[in-house]
């Protein structure tokens, strides 16, 4: 039985979020082993030398961009950078799903970024769902509570990078590569996480290291290239929901690999998230302006 694009889309996308998700698991793997910083040099290593090899097969490298897209690409990367550096913080030091939870609310900040930024309409449903939305996030981080830590805060915070991240995407001419881009956010992450080797005690990697590293590399890549592709071949209306795929393997990998299981006000929290980002994924799609909301960098 032959699929039809929307639903290649959306398993791209569900992979997509899974791959993403298993990254970020093979890199919290590492918390006891290493600095974060030296995994984050280690596997931008493998991943940025694969992505530029892909970028040149595909003739990214030949494009001509214009000096307003290179300020553009330049702004993208660093939020990039600082999101990746927020987020692989609070990693190494929250319960995989309760950060997974935060970042459900990535539809949500970028539809109010763009209509304080952009001047985009929303109606009070969806003004109303952001807001409802976010009362969600603060059952998930609960600031004052016995579990609040500043990697909470970091969970947050990477949210809010990444927005101005992709409203930088959305003001790129088309002809800009996707592939260039995703380079170019590897190598900076990558850059940052070798900067960083100044400042922490450098531990030789086991081969048990390394194959969780190569594995984080595997992921990263699998998790770019199919999130390119299931926004090509799908309605964005129909795949975009699917991105709330990575919270549920989050629950599950959390559970089994670290013994986590977030609180019931959490779980609370993460549904009433998924719920008005879903709510408001419909009401764009009605009205015709779905964006290609990326994941932050991991």
């Amino acid at each position: 039985m032959a699929l039809t694009d929307n639903t290649r889309g959306a398993l791209l996308m569900a992979a997509s979020m899974a791959a993403f998700t298993f990254n970020d698991a093979c890199m919290k793997a590492l918390a006891g082993d290493m600095h974060f910083l030296q995994a984050l040099a280690l596997r931008g290593i493998l991943t940025t030398t694969v992505l530029v090899g892909i970028t040149y097969a595909s003739g990214g490298f030949a494009v001509r961009i214009s000096g307003r897209d290179w300020g553009l690409l330049a702004l993208r990367t660093g939020c990039e950078v600082l999101a990746a550096l927020l987020f692989l913080s609070a990693l190494f030091h929250m319960p995989l799903a309760n950060l997974s939870a935060i970042l459900q609310a990535l539809p949500l900040t970028v539809t109010l970024a763009g209509a304080l930024v952009f001047r985009e309409k929303i109606g009070w449903r969806r003004l109303t769902a952001i807001l409802v939305g976010f009362v969600g996030v603060l059952l998930i981080v609960r600031p004052g509570a016995e579990g609040f830590t500043i990697y909470s805060v970091y969970g947050v915070l990477s949210v809010l990078a990444v927005t101005v991240r992709d409203l930088a995407v959305r003001r790129m001419a088309a002809s800009v590569p996707s592939t260039l881009t995703a380079l170019l956010a590897a190598a900076g992450v990558t850059l940052l996480g070798a900067g960083g080797l100044f400042f922490v005690d450098w531990v030789t990697p086991t081969p048990l290291d390394l194959a969780k590293l190569a594995g984080a590399a595997v992921f990263v890549i699998a998790g770019y290239l199919t999130v390119v592709m299931a926004m090509r071949v799908g309605e964005v209306a129909v795949v975009a929901p699917f991105r709330y795929f990575s919270l549920v393997v989050a629950l599950v990998l959390g559970y089994v690999v670290f013994g986590d299981w977030p609180t019931p006000l959490t779980l609370l929290g993460a549904l009433i998230v998924v719920g008005t980002g879903l709510f408001t994924l419909y009401r764009e799609a009605r009205l015709g302006r779905v964006r290609k909301v990326r994941p932050p960098a991991r």
